[in-house]
């Protein structure tokens, strides 16, 4: 259908809508059932059980197979058996893992999805687009994604930018009216809107007539984008970690294998070993465990309503030295509040904030009721009437929500403060005409009249323009005459409401003569009374202040970048502890006369950036950048998009902000708050350092694992572990202890460590000198245990293997304690993650099993151990971390702890 072709009437009729209250919520339910949801179709997912055996294909495991295989043809089926079970534990885990990090990113997926705002049974509200379905009306405006296929009905120097479906780059201005022609082009359908194109201005409301694949991109099949690829940059290092990994372990495998050989052990037990041992070298568990640990830890972003939609940035965030933070809504409430009152040379502070309904009339130090004061009643209840706005009450519980202006919501709370509502006013006095503000006039004006027939103007606008229009002044009570002294107070006094930040409104009124018309603004806007002024401040949000402290101590600057005045801008970054002593505050006009390398080496020192547009914010990132620092830059609008994109982490406001903002950030605050930034950088700094925690884990336990063969072998010792236990070892040591330091809490002092170097290789900060210590001492305890009871017992060699298979697990264990602190094991309460604690009890207690439940200890080839052995095996295992832990302890009291938290030990 030409739906281009039809008038707004047949458009109406072929949906069954109706322009003026939209669809029902039954008729929206039957759609929705009828054709689905609003949603292009995905491609084919891989099937569950084709997921689980493709955890099978790894190289290593394949090896791993293949011996068991071999094992099997030579007899050694329990070996076998044992192996094979094993490996398809390993699977199963892998494939859980798998499906919850799935299950994470298409929530995200889901979080950070479009919405619309559409007109269900007579009233507007905002939807998933998802859920839209054909006859919906929608309401689309500047920087918004068209959710469907729409045909308009009304526009306002409406403009689309439909370069993915037409080519054409220039933003095609969009009509109403029916349009003649058989077959246009989409790029001539100028009175439709199609799914996926951006508004870039202007505003228009339409009937959804496509919804899904039934829309024009829909139809374009290499339009549809398959799911996002999320591999990070720390992943990408893993990969190619892992590549090294397995040739060094290859390489060690070789050798141990060529050695035991070389002193007499049995060829077939030394190669099974040696595949066994390169299997439990290798952490073939690591990408996946990175996967969940970034998958998990972004969960609990978005519980801080911080919704991470590029996984990348979670690595970036804890690189990031600056914040350029917006202030409307970001550091502030986005809730104008008056705070001050003036007339006839009086000032009323008015307590309160926000869109509460709370407050009190403070003068000359006293509470003063409204009511039992005529100027200021004046003052308050013409602000109420000269006014567009409207609080509403959703919760019951007069803490109002704001439609309309936020400078003329707070002029109905200081109203509503005294009692007055424009409901209640309304009851005396009629509107019968309105002059709309207008940018030119810079004011407002309504006509009203009152029940005895009386008719006067009320105005309220820019107190300098205002002030000019009046010819009297309300001064002790009384109308006088405006004289030269009453402009001098007038002027002082917005002069004073001016230096505290304050926007002030002036309001003003004009008495009618019997049958006098105004036919104009101009004639209405003349020979005004002046009443007074009402000075109004957006407050800062109560939690951002020592949000900005902690980003301070964490070695990140916060910049304020604004587009209001200097004043305002100055007095709130002054409130926050934003802009230092001598901290500098740039306006907008003097950025545009700044070059490049100008503002480069001036912007260390810029703290404030006032009355700036959209476009300067670029030229700000790139500045920054050039000098080094990692930036996280916020925005909403559709001009804020190619800042946001050039930062290194772009931050969109999740309420206030457009499609086209969300679609360039890698991170959307859902709350629009400061604090959600810090938060979010908390989080993203210890994700990062609980991967390190894990690697630090597995491969100093893998290490060791291979140290105590090779040592036996160097040694010329029997075999201390069987291949069987160094497979056991590696699925209880590697698995759930590894994923519950994923999870761990951040330390302490995770916010007041400088941010780390965005080129910051995996094993700095002294990590590969700990993986290699903590394995070097776990391979020789466990050595050194078996040696120990090979000499008390020459003909026990199962229960000497028992002690050194004991030893080797419970020195891994507890070593997984020590990996939770840079510094050691004594920093941190080892109950605090209770995740772990369950993990390594779970692990004992597997080890246990397959010690003491008799029908396992052939398979496992172990043997009960005695009180004395326990003690040996205890005592061993918690050498490697507790000697270095205390040497670490006795290193930071010799320094007094100095400046940097890592040591190399």
């Amino acid at each position: 259908m030409n739906w281009y072709e039809l008038s707004h009437e047949e458009v109406e009729k072929q949906t069954n809508s109706n322009i003026n209250r939209g669809l029902t919520k039954e008729a929206y339910e039957k759609r929705l059932q009828q054709d689905g949801y609003n949603q292009l179709r995905e491609g084919k997912k891989t099937p569950a059980f084709l997921m689980f055996f493709s955890q099978f294909k790894d190289f290593m495991v394949l090896v791993l197979l293949a011996a068991t295989v071999l094992s099997a043809m030579l007899g050694e089926f329990l070996d076998a058996t044992a192996i094979i079970i094993i490996v398809i534990i390993n699977g199963v885990l892998g494939f859980i893992q798998e499906i919850k990090a799935e299950k994470s990113l298409a929530a995200l997926r889901e979080l950070s999805a479009p919405t619309a705002n559409i007109l269900r049974d007579g009233s507007w509200q905002s939807v998933s687009a998802k859920d839209i379905v054909v006859g919906d009306v929608i309401k689309v405006s500047s920087g918004d994604r068209v959710s469907a296929d729409l045909r308009f009905f009304s526009t306002k120097g409406l403009y689309i930018e439909e370069s993915a479906l037409t080519g054409e780059s220039v933003p095609v201005q969009k009509m109403s009216a029916a349009i003649n022609g058989k077959d246009l082009p989409l790029g001539d359908q100028e009175n439709m809107a199609f799914m996926g194109t951006m508004v870039t201005q202007g505003s228009g409301i339409g009937i959804v007539t496509g919804t899904g694949m039934n829309t024009e991109m829909g139809k374009i099949a290499h339009l549809i984008q398959s799911a996002e690829t999320l591999l990070t940059p720390l992943q990408l290092r893993l990969e190619q970690l892992g590549k090294i990994l397995i040739i060094i372990s290859l390489a060690l495998t070789v050798l141990v294998v060529g050695a035991g050989v070389y002193e007499g052990h049995d060829p077939y037990k030394m190669i099974l070993s040696g595949v066994s041992l390169a299997v439990a070298a290798i952490p073939e568990g690591l990408p996946a465990i990175v996967t969940i640990a970034l998958a998990l830890g972004v969960q609990k972003m978005i519980r801080r309503r911080a919704i991470v939609r590029k996984l990348p940035s979670v690595e970036t965030l804890g690189c990031t030295t600056v914040i350029c933070s917006d202030k409307t809504g970001t550091l502030t409430q986005n809730k104008m509040t008056v705070t001050h009152l003036w007339s006839g040379g009086n000032t009323w502070h008015v307590t309160g904030s926000g869109y509460k309904a709370e407050g009190e009339f403070i003068k000359d130090n006293k509470e003063v009721k409204a009511e039992n004061d005529q100027t200021l009643y004046q003052l308050l209840s013409y602000a109420v009437l000269c006014n567009n706005a409207e609080l509403i009450d959703e919760k019951g519980k007069d803490e109002y929500t704001l439609n309309g202006d936020p400078t003329e919501g707070a002029l109905l709370v200081s109203g509503l403060k005294a009692g007055i509502t424009k409901e209640s006013l309304l009851k005396e006095v009629d509107i019968i005409d309105e002059f709309p503000f207008d940018s030119t006039r810079k004011m407002m004006s309504v006509v009203v009249k009152t029940k005895t027939g009386e008719k006067f103007v009320v105005t309220k606008g820019a107190p300098d323009v205002l002030l000019n229009k009046c010819d009297f002044i309300l001064w002790d009570k009384q109308r006088q005459l405006i004289k030269n002294k009453h402009t001098e107070k007038v002027k002082e006094a917005i002069t004073t409401l001016g230096n505290q930040a304050l926007r002030t409104m002036a309001i003003a009124y004009k008495p009618i003569k019997g049958t006098q018309e105004l036919s104009n603004a101009g004639q209405a806007e003349s020979r005004l009374t002046f009443i007074g002024l009402q000075g109004m401040i957006d407050p800062p949000r109560p939690e951002v202040r020592e949000s900005i402290r902690d980003c301070q101590k964490a070695g990140i600057k916060t910049i304020m970048i604004t587009g209001d005045h200097a004043i305002t801008a100055s007095a709130i970054a002054r409130q926050l502890n934003i802009l230092p002593h001598n901290g500098e505050v740039v306006e907008g006009s003097a950025l545009s006369k700044m070059t490049e390398d100008e503002l480069v080496s001036k912007a260390e020192n810029i703290y404030v950036y006032a009355r700036v547009s959209p476009e300067h914010k670029l030229k700000i990132v790139k500045a920054l950048q050039k000098r080094g620092h990692v930036v996280a830059m916020t925005g909403d609008g559709v001009n804020d998009a190619p800042a946001i994109k050039s930062a290194n982490i772009g931050i969109a406001m999740g309420n206030t902000g457009t499609d086209v903002a969300k679609e360039a950030s890698s991170l959307v605050l859902s709350d629009d708050n400061f604090s959600t930034i810090r938060a979010a950088i908390e989080e993203g700094r210890n994700i990062y350092e609980n991967i390190r925690k894990f690697i630090r884990y597995l491969l100093a336990s893998n290490t060791g694992e291979i140290l105590v063969m090779l040592f036996a072998m160097m040694l010329s010792l029997p075999l201390p572990l069987l291949p069987i236990q160094i497979l056991w070892v590696n699925l209880v040591t590697d698995g759930l202890p590894a994923m519950a330091l994923g999870v761990d809490q951040a330390e302490d002092d995770v916010m007041t460590r400088k941010p780390r170097k965005s080129d910051e290789g995996v094993f700095s900060r002294g990590l590969g000198w700990k993986i290699i210590s903590r394995g070097f001492l776990i391979g020789l305890v466990t050595i050194g245990a078996f040696w120990i009871a090979l000499k008390q017992n020459p003909d026990q060699l199962v229960q000497a293997q028992t002690i050194a298979f004991s030893t080797l697990v419970m020195a891994q264990l507890i070593h997984v304690f020590d990996c939770r602190s840079e510094r050691s094991v004594l920093h941190r309460n080892p109950f605090e993650n209770i995740y772990l604690v369950l993990a390594v009890l779970s692990s004992i207690l597997l080890l246990l099993v397959v010690m003491y439940i008799p029908v396992l200890q052939p398979v496992f080839h172990t043997v009960p151990l005695t009180l004395r052995d326990w003690l040996l095996v205890i005592g061993m295992s918690a050498i490697p971390t507790f000697s270095l832990s205390g040497f670490q302890v006795f290193k930071d009291k010799k320094k007094s702890w100095g400046a940097s938290p890592y040591s190399k030990i």
